[in-house]
């Protein structure tokens, strides 16, 4: 049975590009259901919303969601969280398989290879990794000792015997540099400069890349001779916070009576429903705002900006409703969070509207910056 939905899930994901030839076989060597505990909360692939699974009270349906186009929550909350419920902070999964693949295509690995993962989970990719390159050429970091010793006894069982290290990914793994490649299954907002030093020159790192303001990318990045790594936005990508860089982000009026009120002729939801380079520029230019969304039945849609990991920050309150020429912005502090953001997306307007794939990033040991269409061309704050 799971042999029939496994071969389901394989040609769904070949259908849609996400599994390639060169991957295939890896995919049937490394079963996902190995991976998986008992009990679990499933999040369909943009098809609604989470549901707990559990293979000792419903198997069959723990299996479907196994093999389906689902991420596997199998930690919330470092461990307090209930996974039945699912209510809390997700802070361990198994990835959905369409991001799982695609993020080891862009390694590019040749055999020989060594590879450095950020974030063991679940175990599988480092499983698949083994299979492709060997046991001997992998090693995966995973900070959470209940996760890793988990993982190692999936791994195991799977027969496969990569180096699996209990530490802070942060820090990379010197004592096995170089490496050919580092693959990172955890989003940072800062990339740790100790990847790139453990990264041969040529090397490549895949990690998602996620700033404050918009939502995730899949950041290709390759290591010069000058110990710099420079690269490019392939897609979109949401995954968990890498620990040590996780803040806390919401909306938090205050200070309310002493907003400021002011009209504006910029709608919106043109920055809402606006494209990737557009929150790339504002990411760039108006680093720490993040941004929340509320849209009602009535078709009234509020932008909420606030200042990360700053309970008692500045924060804006934009209002659209149908029928107006002017939309009210409310805010306080220091930094009219409204003016930065519109700015930053009316300079992304006057550019040209550059998408994604002009952008890219560069990571040194003393920065990290932005970049259009050539490193040379730096995206930086309020220019």
């Amino acid at each position: 049975m799971s042999e029939d939905h496994a071969t389901a899930l394989a040609s769904h994901l070949t259908a849609t590009g996400s599994l390639t030839p060169s991957w295939h076989q890896y995919y049937n060597a490394v079963p996902r259901h190995h991976f998986i505990p008992d009990v679990a909360w499933a999040v369909p692939d943009g098809t609604g919303p989470g549901y707990p699974i559990d293979r000792n009270h419903d198997a069959p349906g723990w299996l479907r969601a196994v093999y389906s186009n689902a991420s596997i929550v199998t930690q919330l909350d470092a461990g307090t969280g209930d996974l039945r419920t699912g209510k809390g902070t997700p802070t361990s999964s198994c990835s959905s398989p369409a991001i799982v693949f695609p993020m080891l295509q862009a390694l590019d690995v040749l055999d020989g290879h060594r590879v450095l993962e950020i974030g063991t989970g679940s175990g599988w990719t480092a499983a698949l990794l083994s299979a492709r390159l060997g046991s001997q050429h992998v090693t995966s970091v995973e900070v959470d000792e209940d996760i890793a010793a988990r993982a190692a006894e999936s791994v195991t069982r799977a027969g496969y015997a990569p180096h699996l290290i209990v530490a802070d990914g942060t820090d990379g793994y010197e004592p096995n540099a170089p490496f050919d490649r580092v693959h990172a299954t955890c989003a940072v907002e800062h990339v740790p400069y100790a990847w790139v030093r453990d990264t041969r020159p040529g090397g490549v790192i895949v990690l998602p890349w996620r700033p404050t303001y918009g939502h995730g990318m899949l950041a290709r990045l390759v290591v010069d001779g000058d110990g710099q790594a420079i690269g490019r936005f392939e897609r979109t990508a949401s995954f968990m916070m890498l620990r040590s860089q996780q803040r806390t982000i919401g909306w938090t009026p205050h200070h309310t009576d002493n907003a400021h009120t002011e009209q504006t002729t910029l709608d919106p939801r043109t920055i809402i429903n606006a494209p990737d380079g557009a929150a790339l520029t504002i990411a760039a230019h108006s680093p720490g705002i993040t941004q929340t969304v509320i849209a009602d039945p009535d078709g009234d849609v509020s932008l909420l900006l606030s200042e990360a990991d700053t309970p008692d920050g500045a924060w804006a309150a934009v209002d659209y409703s149908a029928g107006r020429n002017t939309y009210t912005v409310t805010w306080w502090g220091e930094r009219n969070l409204w003016a930065q953001v519109s700015h930053a997306h009316l300079r992304w307007v006057s550019w040209g509207q550059p998408e994604r794939a002009r952008f890219g990033i560069t990571v040194t040991p003393d920065e990290q910056v932005l970049w259009l269409d050539h490193p040379r061309h730096r995206v930086l704050p309020n220019t």
